[in-house]
């Protein structure tokens, strides 16, 4: 039985992360026998609330990717407006191409078939360094970050950098 273009596409993505390895993230296959569902490390951004922090997350890809966006989901917690307190990431390169439901993206700004698990990184690592208050996913966390930046929301990011330290090593 020959391999879906999909998991063709995504192990030729693992593979060309393996050996050309990116600043900011590692990546890797959450069970060996499931090219579907990804692990990702994602290092705090340098000069950012982030930095020093180690962020597990996981990537979901649909079987007819790159056709349709995958579903990324925070295992450390994280505080921050573009994630929701479930841990579900919310920006613009993950919400499907088409109709915008939500009223404030470009449709370039939305998933398309030419991305790849590298730029969906670069641009949640990005999202860390620049949340986007217009959109929240957390409200609680765009109101803080809004009013009380460099208090009460700097507080919390800094317990989950603490925190996800403890997570990773064990």
């Amino acid at each position: 039985m020959t391999e879906p273009q999909s998991a063709l596409l995504l192990r030729r993505q693992l593979a060309e992360l393996n050996k050309n390895p990116v600043e900011g993230f590692s990546a890797g296959l959450i069970d060996d026998n499931d090219l579907y569902r990804w692990e990702v490390l994602i290092i705090g951004p340098p000069d950012t609330l982030y930095e020093g922090g180690v962020f597990k997350a996981h990537l979901t890809f649909p079987k007819d990717y790159p056709l349709r966006p995958p579903k990324m989901k925070f295992i450390t917690e994280i505080w921050h407006p573009n994630v929701d307190k479930s841990g579900d990431v919310c920006i613009s390169i993950l919400h499907e191409p088409g109709e915008d439901k939500y009223g404030y993206e470009k449709p370039e700004e939305r998933w398309l078939p030419i991305h790849t698990v590298e730029t969906i990184m670069i641009s949640v690592i990005s999202m860390l360094a620049d949340p986007n208050g217009d959109s929240p996913a957390n409200v609680d966390a765009a109101k803080e970050w809004r009013e009380d930046r460099h208090g009460e929301f700097k507080r919390k990011v800094a317990r989950c950098v603490v925190a996800s330290l403890f997570r990773v090593s064990n």
